[in-house]
């Protein structure tokens, strides 16, 4: 009979989903899944700082039986904080998340393999150093080059590393997949033997505890778990399977079966209301007007839904740089659709460009129609347009249009000051639409006219890179 331990992770995913759990509810799931006998309870990191340490601290005591594993990011500084916030724990644990698929690892970490390599290497090696047990969670491992993958683990295992996971995040392996996957892991890396080998399966084919039974057979000794929150793989539904073929997979779990159902039960009634308001059918829904705002914890598919809401259709790689950058921003300060909208413009699409300004002069007043003279850089080339309009920045840019001798239609104009000040920096938002498609741009000038115009060159070199003019 072989013996499965369960982790369960839906503080840690449900942080993830923009479900805003309070204190009081994370303290009483976790007393549930204690009283489940779940051996792992996994938090997520410790972005929100104070509160989330006061939260580790209190739940210390609570539990004796149960591992509490904290994730943390590759981030040298959350590494440290998550170490000594945990470390009262009867069985601490820290989980590195580390990208390993092309796509995450230039776009979540901004690194190259080699250097994704020495990173793990030295952030398992410190939390080990520190006497905590440290497990190594390989992001969207399913996806990684193999080559790679197999280097990553054996790195991780070299550098201290006692449970290694390997996620499915795209949740599109069937579980033949996921069970060739694991015996051709344990085949390249036979230090596998001496460490507990984990799986983590989204559950986007409905098929995650199909896949989860699979690499338990094949020789996982870890499932990842969650309650109450779509996508991910569900506790009850491995119990459920385990309590009617358990004998006959040779599986077991330590699970609490008396109290099981209940206990379930009582952390869905937690965990259900909040995640279906953030999450229905496993999708965030962007609020509708434009005053919505976006929590720090937002995953990628809450941003590119919130993008698509701004009317942009971005690439993969272009989302993973807006998503970074929200990220980055989102530790700061909340975060509101002219926010999403300005990271678009600065992060998204950025491109060769076909148009530099070398200069405008503008004639305006309240007597007489504005007039603007723009002079463009195209392949070195000088290229200049005349135009009058309603206002300055509408000559500005009708002479932009007679240079290029096409129209756009001008969706959105926003100019905001980025300083204080006579002497104030203003950045200017333009968002054209072409075919139908709309393309964003960002300027900044000590002059908001000029912010304006460069904003729209930004723009216009976004739309000529794609429509190769």
């Amino acid at each position: 009979m072989k013996k499965a331990a369960v982790a369960d992770a839906t503080l840690r995913v449900c942080d993830n989903t923009g479900c805003t759990l309070g204190f009081k509810e994370k303290i009483e799931i976790v007393k549930q899944l204690d009283r489940l006998c779940v051996d792992v309870i996994e938090t997520a990191p410790l972005l929100n700082g104070k509160s989330d340490v006061l939260f580790l601290h209190t739940i210390a005591p609570l539990t004796e039986k149960c591992t509490i594993s904290c994730a943390v990011p590759l981030d040298d500084e959350l590494v440290d904080l998550s170490c000594k916030a945990i470390r009262k724990a009867a069985k601490p644990r820290i989980n590195i998340i580390a990208p390993v698929s092309a796509v995450q690892m230039e776009y979540h970490c901004h690194k190259k393999p080699d250097a994704v390599l020495e990173k793990i290497a030295a952030v398992t090696a410190s939390i080990r150093e520190n006497g905590i047990e440290t497990e190594v969670s390989f992001a969207d491992a399913t996806r990684a080059e193999h080559d790679f993958l197999v280097k990553a683990v054996r790195c991780a295992i070299a550098s201290g590393a006692q449970i290694i996971t390997v996620c499915d995040s795209a949740g599109t392996t069937l579980p033949g997949e996921m069970s060739e996957f694991i015996s051709g892991l344990k085949k390249d890396v036979p230090e596998l033997d001496d460490v507990v080998l984990s799986i983590e399966c989204s559950d986007e084919l409905h098929m995650a505890t199909a896949c989860a039974i699979a690499c338990v057979r094949a020789g996982a000794k870890q499932i990842k778990t969650a309650i109450g929150v779509p996508g991910r793989l569900e506790l009850k539904a491995v119990a459920d399977i385990l309590k009617a073929k358990g004998d006959a997979l040779g599986i077991s779990v330590a699970l609490n079966r008396t109290a099981c159902a209940s206990i379930i039960q009582s952390v869905e009634s937690l965990v259900s209301g909040k995640v279906s308001a953030a999450v229905p059918g496993g999708k965030r829904v962007v609020p509708a007007g434009d005053d919505w705002k976006l929590a720090a914890s937002e995953d990628m598919a809450a941003i590119g839904e919130a993008v698509k809401k701004l009317g942009y259709e971005l690439s993969a790689e272009d989302l993973a740089n807006v998503f970074d950058e929200f990220k980055r921003i989102s530790r700061k300060k909340e975060l509101g659709a002219k926010d999403l909208d300005a990271i678009v413009a600065t992060v998204a699409m950025q491109v060769p460009p076909t148009y530099t300004l070398k200069s405008f002069v503008i004639n305006s007043g309240n007597v007489i129609t504005s007039m603007a003279h723009v002079i463009l850089l195209k392949n070195g080339e000088e290229v200049q347009g005349f135009s009058m309009g309603d206002g300055p920045i509408d000559a500005a840019f009708r002479s932009i249009e007679n240079i290029i001798g096409r129209h756009f239609e001008l969706d959105d104009f926003q100019i905001t000051a980025v300083t204080e000040g006579r002497e104030a920096v203003g950045s200017g938002i333009v968002r054209l639409r072409s075919n139908g498609k709309l393309y964003s741009g960002k300027g900044i000038s000590t002059d908001v006219i000029g912010a304006g115009i460069r904003a729209y060159v930004d723009a216009l070199n976004k739309i000529c890179y794609e429509e190769n003019n």
